[in-house]
């Protein structure tokens, strides 16, 4: 059995000035945005949302703008697979993710857990 749920949209964006992508972004949401702490995720910013929130991020990519979702789960390969079995098929791991595709070419990536409170409204996998 494993865990997992919708955790974060991630705002793409093409750019060279992500503190200002960033600064629109929480604007136009009414969010604050916050660097990471971990030097390794400086091209993320983070819109503060209230508890039981989705998470908003906004990250500087290379590839054209867009919004993606993360799914995440406590168990990686598990939901891999459970995913793959649906008709999505993996792109790359990165770092400590899967960049997956769906079916219809939509791209999203699946996490391990992102929020303290993830096994509260997790689906539960067997």
């Amino acid at each position: 059995m494993h865990r997992s749920r919708l955790s974060t949209v991630v705002i793409d964006c093409q750019t060279a000035d992500l503190d200002r992508a960033a600064e629109f972004w929480a604007k136009a949401l009414n969010r604050p945005a916050s660097k990471p702490q971990d030097p390794a995720d400086q091209n993320y910013r983070e819109l503060q949302t209230p508890p039981g929130e989705i998470v908003v991020a906004v990250q500087e990519v290379q590839h054209p703008s867009r919004v993606h979702i993360d799914i995440e789960t406590d168990n990686l390969d598990a939901e891999v697979a459970r995913l793959e079995r649906l008709g999505a098929r993996r792109i790359a791991f990165v770092k400590r993710w899967w960049v997956m595709e769906a079916p219809t070419g939509q791209r999203f990536c699946v996490v391990r857990p992102q929020r303290a409170d993830f096994a509260k409204g997790a689906n539960e996998w067997s």
